[in-house]
C-alpha cells in the first residue's frame, strides 16, 4: 500500500483527502488503489477492506429524544423568571405556615406548563439532515469483482472498488473514472450545475472546482447518459457528500433575531425584580424594623408580589400562539415554518440569498432561438411542456410559406436534433412533463413537438446505428433510414446527422444548407455562424449545432462489415457534412421570480444569487430578473478562495452574484453578510444548500424539487418551490413583526403599571393611607390580583392584537436592522410614561377610597383595594387601544379588530364577575363596589386613553414638523 491508501485507523476513502485524483491518469489511480482495473477486486479484498474501513455509509446523527425536546421548552429567560416567582412563593408559603394550597405557584406552574406543551407541539421535529442523506443515497452499485460484474449494495463499495455505470445508475460513491463512453452526469444536487456534465477518463493538468473534475463521479450523483467504469477513491464520510454532511453537523444554527430579542427582555425584567425587589424590600426593613419571623416573612411577600407584577406570566405563551396563527397563514400560503420563533425573521431579513437552479429557473432546458442560413426563428413558451410555437417572421413554421428558405432549414435542426437524442419527454400522472434522458437533448423534443413535426419525423426516419458522444470530439452522430428516399432493395436512403459544438461542425462540413438548396460552406458562412454563436453565448445561451449528409449504400455496407457505426470507420463517415443550424438554449426563469424579485427590493430586501453554475449563464438570469446591472460583475468560488474575511466583507456588499460556488463558499459568503449586520434568508433545494439553509438566519427550502437533505437543514419549506412565496412570506412575516411589537407594547406597559404600583405603594403607604388597618403592612394589590391581570385580563386583548390585520403597507418599510431592538428608545418611553399613569389613577382610586390619605375616603382596605384592582383592570383594557400603534390614534380603525373588542367585553365581564360573586371573592380578596364606584374606576382608568392620545398627537406633530416619516 502506498501512503495514499486508507489506513485502519482512518475513515474509509481518507485517500481522496490526501490525494485530489482528477490529476492521476486512470492507470496510477488504479495502481495507488492496487486494484485490477479489468478485474476488479476479489471478494476477499473487498471483504478485508469493508472490515478496515466500515460501511459506504454516512454518519447518522441520533434524533433528539422526545424528553429533551420537551426540557428545551423551558430553556428561556422568561420561564427561568417564573420559575423563580414560583420557587418564592413556596418558601413564602412554607413560612406562612403552609395553610392550604400554595395558589400563585401552582397558578404560574399551570402557565409554565402549558407553554412548555405549545412549544413541544408545535416544533417541527429536530434537524436530522445527516440522516436523510444515508436515506438518500441508499443505492445499490453495478461492481466488477473476481472478473465478473455483480451487483451489491452500495453499503458495500470500498476504495479500489470498480464501478460499472450505465445510464439510469445512481453513483454509489466518489470515484476516478477509467474509461467512459457518451457519459454524463447530472451533479445539480451536488454542485448546482444546471445541465449533466460530460466526462472523460483524461487527467486533469491541474487542480479545479468541484464541479469541473471532468474524469470523476461523486456519490449521490445520476448517471444520465452513456457508460463508464471507474475506480472507487472515497467512501462513507470521506466522499464529497461526507464532507457536507460533516459540514452541515458542525454548523451552528443561529438564533433567531426575535429569540435574540426575547431574550434581552427576560434578561432586563430578571434585573429589574431583583433590583426592584431588594430596594423594597431594603427600604421597608430601614423604615419599618423587621422584629419578628413574620414581620420577615411579611417583606418577602411584598418581594413575591413584586417579582409577580414585574413578570408577564402570559407573553411566552401568547408569543407561542400568536406565532403558531402566524405559521398556519404561512402555510395557507404554500409556505411551511418547523420553528415557530422563524416565523418573524423573513420579516426582517435583509438579505435574500437564492439558488439559481429549480428556484430562480425552472431547471428545464429550453430552447429559445434557431439560426440558420436564412434567419432566425424564435421560440415560444417554457419548460417541458410542448406549449408554444417555432415562429418565424411572427408567423408559426409550418404555416409559413413553402418557399421560405428558413422554413426548410428549421425542419432540418429540429427534427435532425431530435434523431441526434436519446431523451424522452412524457407526461406523469399529475398532467406534468417530465424527462428521461438529457435535459438538453429534451429540449429540441420539446422544440419539435410545438412545431408539430414529430409525427411525419417518427414516420420518416428510423434509426440504424449512432457513432457516440465523446468530450474529445464534442459531437455525436445518428444514421437513419429515410423512408420518403428509398434506395434499391426498397430500404430508406441511410443519412448521417450530427449534433455538436458549433465550432466542432463547422469543422466537419463542407457544405451548408440554403432552404432546400446545397452549396459550398464559405468562409463568410462560417463567420456569419460564428458571429451567431457569439451573440447567443453573449446572452448565456448554451449553443449546439445540426449538419447532415446523405450515405452512400456502400458506405453503410463498409462501415457496418468494420464493426459498426462506433468503429473508426463510422467516425470517417463524419465528414464533408452539410452544415444546417445552430441552436440557443438555456434553463429559464421563473415567470414570477422577476416580479418577486422586484417586490423584494422595493421592500429594501437586497436578491443575491449563489450558484454552482458559470459565471455568464448566472450574470444573464441575474439581468433578466433584476438582481445584478449590466455593469455588475459575478465572483466565482476560484476567486473567492483568494479572499480574506475583510475582503470577502467588502465584496458582498456590492457584488449579487456568486457562481462556480462550493458548500464552503456558502457558508462563507451568508457569514460575512451576517457580519455586516445582515439578517439574512438562504434559499435552495439541493444536498449542497443544506449547511447554508442551516447557517442563515432562516433557511428556506423547496418542498418539490428540493432533496430531503435541504428540507430537513431549513426552517421554511415553500409548498409550491415559488420564488414569489417568499415575498409573501415576507409581507406576513413584517405583519407578524408588527403586530408582536403591538402586545409587547401592551403587556410591558401593563406590567409596568403594576410594578410602579406596588412599588409606589408601599414606599407611600403612609400618604396613601394604607397605614394603621391592624396589619404591619398593607400592599396596594394582592399576588392573586395581580396574576389575575396578567394571565386573564391581559391575555385576551395581547392574542387578539397578535392577529391584527395589516393597518399599513407593511411592504413600504425598510428591512428592520440587526441591530435595531423590538422595544426601542422610543418604545421604551411609551411603556415608562404609560406605565406610570396607570400607577398614579391606581393609587388615586386606593387614596380615594382610605381614610387617612390624601383624599379623605372612607371604605375598608378590602374595598379600596377592589377599586385599585378594578381601576388598573379597566385602565389595561383602554391601554389594548392604545397600544395598536405607537402614533396613530386609537380612534383611527378603531373597531376593524372584532377579536380585540371581544377580549375587552370579556375582560370587563370578568372583572364584574371577580368583584360580585362570593366564590371569586373569596379567592381574590375583592369587595363589592357600587355603580358609583365603578363609573369612578372607569373615569380614572380613562386617563390612560387620553394622555396617550396627547403623547401620539406631539409625536405625530414634531414628526410633520421634521418632514421625517411617521414613526411606527
Amino acid at each position: 500500500m502506498t501512503d495514499a491508501q486508507p489506513t485502519a485507523s482512518t475513515p474509509a476513502g481518507a485517500s481522496a483527502e490526501q490525494h485530489d485524483w482528477s490529476l492521476l491518469d486512470a492507470a496510477a489511480a488504479a495502481r495507488e488503489l492496487e486494484v485490477d482495473a479489468d478485474a476488479g477486486l476479489t471478494a476477499g479484498q473487498a471483504a478485508e477492506r469493508r472490515a478496515r474501513f466500515g460501511p459506504n455509509e454516512l454518519d447518522a446523527v441520533p434524533p433528539e429524544p422526545a424528553w429533551r425536546r420537551l426540557l428545551r421548552q423551558f430553556a428561556d429567560p422568561l420561564i427561568y423568571l417564573l420559575l423563580g416567582a414560583i420557587v418564592i412563593s413556596v418558601v413564602a408559603w412554607v413560612f406562612e405556615g403552609a395553610h392550604g394550597l400554595p395558589i400563585d405557584a401552582i397558578v404560574i406552574a399551570l402557565i409554565v406548563v402549558a407553554n412548555a406543551i405549545l412549544g413541544f407541539v408545535q416544533e417541527a421535529r429536530a434537524a436530522d439532515a445527516v440522516a436523510a442523506l444515508q436515506d438518500m443515497t441508499a443505492v445499490t452499485a453495478t461492481v466488477v469483482r473476481d472478473g465478473r460484474t455483480e451487483r451489491v449494495p452500495a453499503a458495500d463499495l470500498v476504495p479500489g472498488d470498480v464501478l460499472a455505470l450505465a445510464e439510469g445508475d445512481s453513483v454509489g460513491a466518489d470515484a476516478r473514472l477509467l474509461s467512459a463512453s457518451s457519459l454524463q452526469v447530472a451533479e445539480a444536487s451536488l454542485t448546482g450545475e444546471s445541465v449533466p456534465v460530460t466526462k472523460s477518463p483524461a487527467a486533469l493538468p491541474e487542480p479545479v472546482p468541484l464541479g469541473d473534475r471532468r474524469n470523476m463521479v461523486f456519490k449521490g450523483t445520476a448517471v444520465t447518459q452513456g457508460v463508464g467504469r471507474a475506480v472507487v477513491t472515497a467512501t462513507g464520510m470521506a466522499t464529497e457528500m461526507g464532507r457536507i454532511a460533516t459540514m452541515l453537523a458542525e454548523t451552528e444554527q443561529e438564533p433567531t433575531p426575535l429569540q435574540r430579542e426575547i431574550a434581552a427582555v427576560g434578561r432586563t425584567l430578571g434585573i429589574a425584580v431583583v433590583v426592584i425587589a431588594v430596594v423594597v424590600m431594603a427600604a421597608i426593613g430601614l423604615t419599618s424594623g423587621i422584629g419578628s419571623l413574620q414581620e420577615a416573612v411579611d417583606v418577602l411577600l411584598v418581594g413575591v408580589s413584586l417579582a409577580v407584577a414585574a413578570v408577564p406570566e402570559g407573553l411566552p405563551a401568547i408569543l407561542s400562539l400568536v406565532l403558531s396563527i402566524g405559521v398556519q397563514a404561512m402555510s395557507r400560503q404554500g409556505a411551511i415554518v418547523k420553528s415557530l420563533s422563524s416565523v418573524e425573521t423573513l420579516g426582517s431579513a435583509s438579505v435574500i440569498c437564492s439558488d439559481k437552479t429549480g428556484t430562480l429557473t425552472r431547471n428545464e432546458m429550453t430552447m429559445l432561438t434557431v439560426h440558420t442560413g436564412s434567419g432566425v426563428a424564435d421560440i415560444t413558451g417554457v419548460g417541458y411542456a410542448p406549449e408554444g410555437e417555432v415562429l418565424v417572421d411572427g408567423s408559426p413554421l409550418l404555416d409559413a410559406d413553402p418557399a421560405l428558405g428558413i422554413r426548410a432549414e428549421d425542419i432540418v435542426v429540429l427534427s435532425g436534433g431530435t434523431l441526434a437524442s436519446d431523451a424522452e419527454v412524457r407526461q406523469d400522472e399529475d398532467g406534468g412533463w417530465v424527462v428521461v434522458g438529457d435535459p438538453t437533448e429534451a429540449a429540441f423534443v420539446v422544440a419539435e413537438r410545438k412545431a408539430g413535426l414529430s409525427g411525419r419525423r417518427e414516420q420518416r426516419f428510423s434509426r440504424i446505428g449512432e457513432v457516440p458522444f465523446t468530450s474529445e470530439r464534442k459531437m455525436m452522430s445518428v444514421v437513419v433510414a429515410d423512408a420518403e428516399h428509398p434506395v434499391e432493395g426498397g430500404e430508406g436512403q441511410p443519412v448521417l446527422i450530427a449534433k455538436g459544438a458549433p465550432d466542432v461542425l463547422l469543422e466537419h462540413s463542407s457544405r451548408v444548407r440554403v432552404g432546400m438548396a446545397v452549396r459550398p460552406l464559405t468562409d463568410d458562412d462560417r463567420a456569419r455562424v460564428r458571429e451567431a454563436v457569439e451573440s447567443m453565448s453573449a446572452q448565456a445561451l448554451r449553443t449546439l449545432a445540426v449538419a447532415y449528409r446523405p450515405l452512400r449504400a456502400e458506405e453503410h455496407a463498409s462501415v457496418t462489415a468494420a464493426g459498426g457505426f462506433d468503429s473508426d470507420a463510422g467516425l470517417a463517415l463524419e465528414e464533408d457534412l452539410i452544415f444546417v443550424g445552430t441552436v440557443g438554449i438555456i434553463d429559464p426563469p421563473r415567470s414570477e421570480a422577476a416580479a418577486a424579485v422586484g417586490a423584494a427590493r422595493g421592500a429594501g430586501i437586497r436578491v443575491v444569487m449563489i450558484t454552482g453554475d458559470h459565471p455568464a449563464t448566472a450574470l444573464r438570469i441575474a439581468h433578466e430578473l433584476g438582481i445584478a446591472g449590466r455593469g455588475d460583475r459575478a465572483i466565482a468560488g476560484a476567486e473567492l478562495d483568494g479572499l480574506d474575511e475583510d475582503a470577502l466583507r467588502a465584496a458582498v456588499r456590492d457584488v449579487s452574484v456568486f457562481a462556480r460556488v462550493a458548500p464552503e463558499h456558502k457558508l462563507r459568503i451568508i457569514g460575512a453578510l451576517q457580519a455586516d449586520g445582515h439578517i439574512v434568508s438562504m434559499t435552495g433545494d439541493g444536498v449542497n444548500d443544506a449547511p447554508a439553509l442551516k447557517r442563515a438566519d432562516i433557511g428556506v427550502a423547496m418542498g418539490i424539487t428540493g432533496t430531503e437533505v435541504s428540507k430537513e437543514a431549513a426552517a421554511m419549506i415553500l409548498t409550491d418551490d415559488n420564488f414569489a412565496t417568499i415575498v409573501a412570506a415576507v409581507r406576513q412575516g413584517r405583519v407578524i413583526f408588527g403586530n408582536i411589537r403591538k402586545f409587547l407594547r401592551y403587556l410591558l406597559s401593563s406590567n409596568m403599571g403594576e410594578v410602579l404600583t406596588m412599588l409606589l405603594g408601599v414606599l407611600l403607604a403612609g400618604f396613601l393611607g394604607l397605614t394603621g388597618h391592624g396589619e404591619a403592612m398593607v400592599v396596594p394589590l394582592l399576588a392573586t390580583q395581580i396574576l389575575w391581570i396578567n394571565l386573564i385580563t391581559d391575555s385576551g386583548p395581547a392574542l387578539a392584537m397578535g392577529v391584527d390585520a395589516e393597518t399599513e403597507d407593511v411592504m413600504a418599510r425598510r428591512p428592520r436592522r440587526l441591530d435595531e431592538r423590538v422595544i426601542d428608545a422610543r418604545m421604551w418611553g411609551g411603556i415608562l410614561s404609560i406605565g406610570a399613569v396607570m400607577a398614579v389613577v391606581t393609587l388615586l382610586a386606593i387614596d380615594m377610597h382610605l381614610p387617612g390619605g390624601l383624599i379623605e375616603g372612607s371604605e375598608d382596605v378590602a374595598t379600596a383595594r377592589t377599586a385599585a384592582f378594578t381601576t388598573l383592570v379597566l385602565a389595561q383594557l383602554c391601554n389594548a387601544l392604545n397600544s395598536r400603534s405607537e402614533h396613530a390614534s386609537a380612534f383611527h380603525r378603531l373597531f376593524t379588530n372584532r377579536w380585540l373588542w371581544a377580549a375587552i367585553a370579556f375582560g370587563v365581564v370578568t372583572q364584574v364577575l371577580v368583584v360580585h360573586v362570593p366564590l371569586l371573592q373569596a379567592g381574590f380578596g375583592t369587595a363589592p363596589l357600587s355603580l358609583e364606584q365603578w363609573l369612578t374606576c372607569l373615569a380614572l382608568a380613562s386617563c390612560v386613553l387620553w394622555f396617550d392620545e396627547l403623547r401620539k398627537l406631539l409625536i405625530r406633530s414634531r414628526g410633520r414638523r421634521r418632514g421625517a416619516p411617521t414613526p411606527r
